[in-house]
């Protein structure tokens, strides 16, 4: 289940701890640890610039006291079981443990070290242990189930009835109906899994991290444009290779590296580290990691009485079963297919025009797709991103939302930040009330995973009846600033950053009553819809002319390179769709298995893409042993979620289109009906009362070309 919350902060228990002969009161140890007390920080954000690595465990033990404690509390109360003292109780039960979590779990994603990979992976089985005493507790659940059979004499509301109905399946879902051997038997597949999935993530960070393309001669450099030439310059300079030029696993450098580089040997190398990932043997090899979580996976669900682990997953999201995932994916392969079919073929011709006599390869793709686009568009990403310093796109992103929904966002340069390149906000509404703060984090390191997230510190809650304004953070891995010039962004890196600030509207502009059901924690395949329908907006004339402005000249974009990228919208998109429905299937075949996979992974990957038909020289976006979504995240069986809800945010954005870009009746339906119901009611209710029906496939098949 999710985390559980509680109001006040029990000082009197003991620590539980290595260190078991110095037992310590919560409150002597609070002077010592800023973790184990209320912070005191302006609205209560994490104080960064006192927390220490070594206030982790002890914090996480702590709070794991005394929210046993508070369950013990609930459980064994004598009184009837009510809605108030077992289902609320129980959501207001664990703040001090949410609290800490969130804080520790941010950082080993956005801030890690060495420490903090060792304290993770020692604290997760026991942290999933401690969730199990919770789930399996038998009293606790009969107080659960006691309140649940008697839903319909309760008169509750609707936002009452979800938090029961979501309590009482998340009690079963993991394991509460159980008996005898059967909890001993989850409660170590929950561990094992806890730890696994971690150090798929840490193996994956460290693939990254490791690789180095190390150029000495600047013509094999041909292709490249100057800020990435002297962004691989810094990256060899700091690296004390002075004279050099250093490449990266790290997005803004291999993907415009593949894009651009005119050398196919070097594109050649740095793509197979790429692609090769946690798949080499070594200390960061992922391949037995991924059989046991598959294994686990399909263990755990058999045990709860479902066929397969996607089965388990599907249930509570919108696709309700794999026969429903499948079909989507299956609808919209063949028109991509057949779209990436011709791609490839005009791919093929344009290098036999220039002389070429080898078949395009993977490492080839993106180098003359790009060409193409240029040659068809007169389109060059280079001359785009002078238009997109990451100051005016930040720029435009807070007018967008402001102009949307009222928001307004001001810097608070005087809140702790956890490293310095993050920055604070304090958002509010258009009434001058605090919505919430937002952190924002933009450029790659070592200490950060790759892509690109929103998460939050504290969820958005009533207290007291008061609302308490959430802690939120988008975390992003852009193009660097170099020198003298400012981070510019490619387009993609526009769409990223507008898709994670929608995420973080969702957990910002949340106005429920129960923490569990704030903001995104909402099924998976609902939750890009917040995100996704913010992309369209970044892609309108009318926005793009507010925001992009020469990062030397100051001139408007020209309508005419407007043109030429919306012409060239579709194009590519064959490539596109195909290698994320290519991950999405793999997703669906390693979670849809009734046995124990047998032999490599690299047999079972080649078997699933085989079966359908993928180019050679198109991999899965993400293979296997790199594919933290369903690996280390929480997408496993969820992958699919992005073109679903795309499926969700085109439909959508047609309202806006109908009635105005900016029309605030719109807006403030979908800011009513989606954004500040979180998981309230059922995802397809929501939509269905801003929209007004259920959601066409025809408006995403128009805007991908593949109609």
């Amino acid at each position: 289940m999710k985390s559980f919350y509680a109001t006040s902060f029990i000082i009197s228990l003991l620590i539980i701890s290595s260190c078991k002969n110095k037992e310590m009161t919560l409150a002597q140890k609070s002077t010592e640890n800023p973790l184990i007390s209320e912070f005191t920080t302006p609205y209560g954000v994490p104080p960064f610039d006192l927390i220490k690595d070594e206030h982790y465990k002890p914090a996480l033990e702590a709070a794991m006291v005394e929210h046993k404690s508070e369950i013990d509390s609930i459980a064994n109360n004598t009184a009837a079981p009510e809605f108030s003292n077992t289902i609320e109780a129980l959501d207001k039960a664990g703040y001090a443990l949410s609290r800490v979590s969130s804080i520790f779990f941010n950082m080993t994603s956005a801030n890690t070290n060495e420490t903090l990979e060792k304290i993770s992976e020692e604290m997760a089985p026991i942290l999933s242990k401690h969730y199990d005493y919770i789930s399996l507790n038998e009293k606790l659940f009969a107080r659960v189930k006691a309140v649940w059979e008697a839903k319909d004499k309760l008169n509750l509301n609707e936002e009452q009835s979800e938090l029961l109905d979501k309590t009482y399946k998340s009690f079963i879902r993991n394991g509460a109906l159980l008996t005898g051997k059967d909890k001993e038997s989850i409660t170590k597949i929950n561990e094992e899994l806890s730890v696994l999935t971690i150090k798929f993530g840490q193996n994956t960070l460290a693939e990254v991290n490791e690789f180095q393309l190390v150029v000495e001669n600047k013509d094999e450099l041909k292709g490249l444009s100057e800020d990435l030439i002297a962004a691989a310059a810094d990256a060899a300079k700091a690296a004390k290779m002075e004279g050099k030029w250093l490449f990266s696993l790290q997005n803004p450098s291999v993907m415009p590296f593949l894009q651009y580089a005119e050398n196919r040997a070097l594109r050649e190398k740095i793509w197979n580290a790429m692609q090769k990932k946690g798949n080499k043997g070594d200390k960061n090899d992922n391949n037995d990691n991924i059989k046991k979580i598959a294994s686990l996976r399909l263990q755990r669900a058999n045990l709860l009485g479902y066929p397969t682990h996607s089965h388990y997953v599907l249930e509570e999201q919108m696709a309700k079963n794999p026969d429903n995932v499948n079909k989507l994916l299956k609808d919209l392969w063949k028109p991509a297919i057949n779209k990436a079919k011709k791609e490839a073929e005009e791919i093929q011709a344009y290098i036999k025009s220039e002389g070429g006599d080898f078949k395009v390869g993977a490492q080839d793709w993106r180098y003359y797709a790009e060409k193409i686009r240029k040659q068809k568009f007169d389109l060059d990403e280079n001359e785009i991103k002078q238009y997109f310093s990451l100051e005016n796109v930040h720029q435009g992103v807070f007018n967008t939302v402001q102009k949307l929904f009222g928001l307004t966002f001001k810097e608070r340069k005087d809140l702790p930040t956890y490293h310095p390149e993050a920055i604070a906000y304090e958002v509010n509404d258009a009434d001058g009330s605090l919505v919430g703060i937002l952190y924002m984090d933009f450029h790659p390191r070592e200490s950060k995973r790759g892509g690109a997230w929103m998460t939050s510190f504290s969820d958005q809650k009533m207290k007291e009846g008061k609302r308490v304004p959430p802690v939120i953070s988008i975390v992003c891995n852009f193009t660097k600033p170099t020198g003298e010039t400012p981070a510019l962004l490619t387009y993609d890196e526009v769409s990223t950053y507008f898709h994670e600030f929608g995420h973080a509207l969702h957990g910002l502009l949340s106005n429920v009553n129960y923490a569990a059901l704030a903001g995104t924690n909402v099924p998976t395949d609902f939750v890009e819809l917040p995100s996704q329908i913010m992309e369209n907006w970044a892609a309108e004339p009318e926005v793009l002319k507010s925001f992009a402005k020469h990062y030397k000249t100051g001139e408007v974009i020209p309508d005419a390179l407007i043109n030429k990228i919306k012409s060239a919208g579709t194009y590519g998109q064959g490539f596109a769709t195909t290698e994320y429905l290519a991950a999405s299937i793999l997703d669906m075949d390693y979670h849809t298995q009734t046995k124990i996979i047998e032999g490599n992974m690299d047999d079972f990957e080649r078997k699933s893409m085989g079966s359908i038909g993928l180019p050679e020289a198109i991999i899965p976006r993400y293979r296997s042993t790199y594919f933290n979504h369903i690996f280390s995240g929480g997408y496993s069986s969820g992958y699919y979620s992005y073109i679903w809800s795309e499926v969700l945010d085109s439909d959508a954005f047609e309202a806006f289109k109908a009635k105005g870009l900016f029309d605030k009746e719109t807006a403030m339906s979908f800011r009513k009906n989606i954004l500040e119901r979180g998981g309230t009611a059922d995802p397809m209710d929501l939509y269905k009362r801003f929209r007004g029906a259920e959601p066409k496939i025809d408006p995403l098949l128009k805007k991908r070309g593949l109609n």
